[in-house]
C-alpha cells in the first residue's frame, strides 16, 4: 500500500536545505541526540555489479558528499554483494566487527539480511536502506518512488501502442528478481496502468535480474506465443530489457516490439536512440546518493532536525511501520526527453552516447 503523497517540495530538498542553512545548523535542538564529530565511517553495501549505475555512481558521489559533509574527515568503505545474499550478509557482519558508524544497505534478499540487520542495531549501529527496503530494525529509507517507476512503465509502453486501450494486444511481463521488494513494487504500478486494457500474455519474475535469465524467458515466451505473437514487452530494467531484445533477434523478429526499461544504463539510452527499446525510466542517482549521505552523516552525528527533515516520507516494511524515508520522483526517458534528462543533469555527454554506430540515429532526433 501506499503511504505518502510526494511533493515537489519533497523531492528537491537534497540542494534546498543547504540553501536555507539547515543542514549546516547549529546550537539548541540542533543535536538532540549523543554526536559524533567528522571523523566517522560510513559502511556502504551495494547489492551487484550487472547493473553499471553502482559502482559508475553510486558509491563515488556518496564518497564525494559524505567528505564534502565532514570537512574530508569521513571516509567510506564499500563492498559489493556481486548478487549474492550471503556474501552480503558477511560483509554486513564485518562492517560491524569494524565498529563502523552508519550503514548504508542496498538489499540483495531483502529478508534474508534482516538478522544481520538486527545485529546491527544491537552493536548500536544504524542502518539506513538504500534504493531497497530492507526488513528488520531499519533507521531509514531512501528509494525511488518504487510504484511510481512501474506506473511511467505501463504509461509509456500504452503510449507506445497507440495510447488506446486494447484487450488484444498481448504483452509479456519480464519482472525483477522475486527477492527484491522493488520488484514486486515495479510490477504493482505497472499492473495498475495495463490491467483491463491490455492482455498478460505471459509473466516472468526474473532470477537476481541477470539479464540471460531475462534472455532464457524471453526465449520461452516467443515459443509460446509466437514471434508475430508479441506486441510489447514490458522489461522492469534495463540489463533485462538487453536480454529481452537479444532473444527477440535471435528468434528472427525484425521489427521489435515496444520493450520498457529502467535505469538509463549508456547502452539502454543508445538503444533508444536506434529505436531498438521504446523507453526506460530515468531516476536522477545523484540525488539519492546524496541524499543517503546526508542521512548517514546527519543521523551518526546525532542532527536530527536536518535527519527529520530529510525524511518526511513514511513507509512500511514486512518488519517494521512508519520508518522514515525520503522518496524521489522518477521520469520517462524516450527519444524526445533525452536531452532533458540523462544530457541535462550531466550523467552522459551526446559524445558518450553518439558513438560513430549511432551518429546517425542521434543526427535524426537531433542529438549530436
Amino acid at each position: 500500500m501506499r503511504r505518502i503523497a510526494l511533493s515537489v517540495a519533497a523531492s528537491t530538498m537534497t540542494l534546498s536545505l543547504a540553501g536555507c542553512g539547515v543542514l549546516n545548523a547549529t546550537g539548541d535542538g540542533a543535536s538532540a541526540s549523543p554526536t559524533k564529530g567528522d571523523d566517522i565511517t560510513v559502511g556502504l553495501l551495494l547489492p551487484e555489479k550487472a547493473n553499471t549505475r553502482y559502482d559508475k555512481f553510486d558509491y563515488p558521489i556518496i564518497k564525494r558528499k559524505v567528505a564534502e559533509l565532514t570537512q574530508n574527515k569521513g571516509k567510506v568503505e564499500y563492498a559489493n554483494a556481486e548478487a549474492s545474499a550471503a556474501r552480503q550478509a558477511e560483509q554486513l557482519r564485518n562492517m560491524i566487527d569494524a565498529k563502523a558508524d552508519v550503514i548504508l544497505l542496498d538489499a540483495v534478499d531483502a529478508h534474508a539480511i534482516a538478522g544481520e540487520v538486527q545485529k546491527a542495531k544491537d552493536a548500536g549501529i544504524p542502518v539506513i536502506a538504500y534504493d531497497r527496503l530492507a526488513e528488520g530494525p531499519i533507521d531509514a529509507y531512501v528509494s525511488f518512488d518504487n510504484e511510481l517507476v512501474g506506473e511511467v512503465q505501463g504509461r509509456t509502453l500504452l503510449e507506445a501502442l497507440g495510447g488506446t486501450a486494447n484487450v488484444s494486444d498481448k504483452i509479456v511481463m519480464m519482472n525483477g528478481s522475486p527477492t527484491d521488494p522493488n520488484a514486486k513494487q515495479f510490477k504493482q504500478g505497472a499492473l495498475s496502468e495495463l490491467n483491463g486494457k491490455v492482455t498478460i500474455a505471459d509473466s516472468y519474475d526474473t532470477t537476481d535480474w541477470k539479464p540471460e535469465n531475462a534472455e532464457a524467458n524471453m526465449a520461452k515466451a516467443i515459443a509460446k506465443l509466437g514471434k508475430a505473437g508479441i506486441d510489447g514487452v514490458y522489461s522492469a530494467n534495463d540489463g533485462m530489457a538487453g536480454g529481452v531484445i537479444k532473444a527477440l533477434k535471435a528468434a528472427g523478429v525484425t521489427s521489435l516490439p515496444p520493450v520498457t526499461g529502467q535505469d538509463a544504463d549508456l547502452d539502454a539510452v543508445q538503444r533508444v536512440v536506434a529505436g531498438e527499446q521504446y523507453m526506460s525510466v530515468y531516476k536522477s542517482y545523484p540525488d539519492e546518493a546524496e541524499a543517503a549521505a546526508q542521512m548517514a552523516v546527519m543521523r551518526v552525528q546525532g542532527k536530527d532536525i536536518q535527519f527529520d527533515a530529510l525524511t518526511r516520507d513514511r513507509v512500511d516494511s514486512p518488519t517494521a511501520k512508519d520508518i522514515p524515508a525520503r522518496l524521489l520522483q522518477v521520469s520517462a526517458l524516450t527519444k524526445r526527453t533525452i536531452k532533458d534528462t540523462v544530457i541535462a543533469d550531466g550523467i552522459y555527454s551526446a559524445g558518450d552516447i553518439c558513438t560513430a554506430k549511432y551518429r546517425t540515429a542521434c543526427a535524426a532526433i537531433g542529438l549530436k
